[in-house]
């Protein structure tokens, strides 16, 4: 491709992005450090979303390695980062949409067992299925430079390939479509089904003041699934309209604004990950607190005294936070 089409990566952008890369490396850390740390909390659809934050983090490393160098030629280290970038982005697509399976089957068809079988098939279709693709593209020579058209800096596919729209939709973008069409259609009905089920249940349950606890909780866990499909949709929507505008070969696909708005979109799905499932979900984010707590105490009282340790009995709203854990 001439040089004249290249989308040209202002530092401003940079910057922009590679803060929303670093969040997603913390976010997707976080997700998967408080899982290792606190066994109660390793339920089978936080275990996918584990496998999904490595995604994510891998994603978001390449990218970040992407927009730091900028890369101009089809170099060595851009071929590894668009290859890393490709297996690790496509894997994420595979991983959102499988825990939305996995869900569906749990909730919808009230069957655990077939959802947790599913896991195995999961993890071959969701890391086999972008590793062959990406084996093929670098085979074919596929992956490299591809000026910046459907990127933030980073490699993907080679634009001068002459079936690079192709390589697009196989490496990614077809994958992205399909996410764009299941998400909605699985969580909607999710959503429905959990609202017939309390419609059933408060025909008979008693009007009490734990209800309203509850139903807050119920309330909470059911913004969470509308949140889900919306928020991936509004992160990757800006890679998909520079993809259509680079088809129909649109001056427009080199704004500022969205170059900026593709390179958050791509990267910052670990941090809004962890905003949901981490920072939003109560018995984590108060554990995590007193981790803070217990830790900013320690350094500011100096050495600590093994004498005196700070065990004592629960208080209510710490009994109620591990029911909440353990539910």
């Amino acid at each position: 491709m001439a040089s004249e089409n290249q989308t040209v990566v202002y530092i401003s952008e940079q910057v922009v992005v590679l803060i929303s890369c670093a969040l997603s490396l913390l976010g997707s850390s976080l997700i998967i450090c408080t899982y290792i740390t606190w066994p109660d909390l390793r339920t089978t659809p936080r275990k996918l979303l584990v496998y999904l934050s490595v995604s994510d983090l891998l994603s978001a490393a390449s990218y970040a390695y992407g927009v730091w160098v900028v890369f101009e030629t089809d170099s060595t280290d851009c071929v590894v980062q668009g290859a890393i970038s490709t297996f690790a982005n496509t894997s994420s697509f595979f991983w959102t949409v499988g825990i939305a399976i996995y869900l569906y089957i749990f909730i919808v068809g009230s069957n655990q067992r077939l959802a947790d079988n599913l896991v195995l098939v999961f993890h071959i279709v969701s890391w086999g299925v972008p590793l062959a693709i990406t084996a093929a593209a670098l085979c074919l020579d596929k992956i490299g430079y591809d000026a910046s058209e459907v990127s933030v800096g980073w490699c993907w596919v080679r634009i001068q390939a002459p079936d690079h729209v192709l390589w697009m939709l196989l490496t990614g973008k077809i994958w992205e479509f399909l996410a764009y069409l299941t998400l909605p259609v699985l969580y909607i009905l999710i959503k429905r089904h959990i609202n017939r089920a309390h419609a059933a249940l408060s025909e008979y349950r008693p009007i009490l003041a734990s209800s309203q606890v509850s139903q807050s909780f119920s309330s909470m866990a059911d913004r969470k699934l509308s949140f889900i499909p919306i928020i991936f949709i509004a992160l990757r929507i800006w890679s998909t309209v520079r993809f259509l505008l680079m088809l129909t070969n649109s001056p427009a696909r080199q704004n500022p604004v969205l170059v900026t708005l593709h390179g958050i979109g791509n990267t910052f799905q670990g941090a809004a990950n962890c905003i949901m499932f981490v920072l939003c979900t109560q018995p984590i984010r108060a554990r995590l607190s007193t981790a803070i707590c217990c830790c900013c105490s320690q350094c500011g009282a100096g050495a600590p005294h093994p004498s005196n340790p700070p065990d004592g009995p629960l208080t209510g709203s710490d009994a109620a936070s591990q029911r909440e854990d353990s539910a």
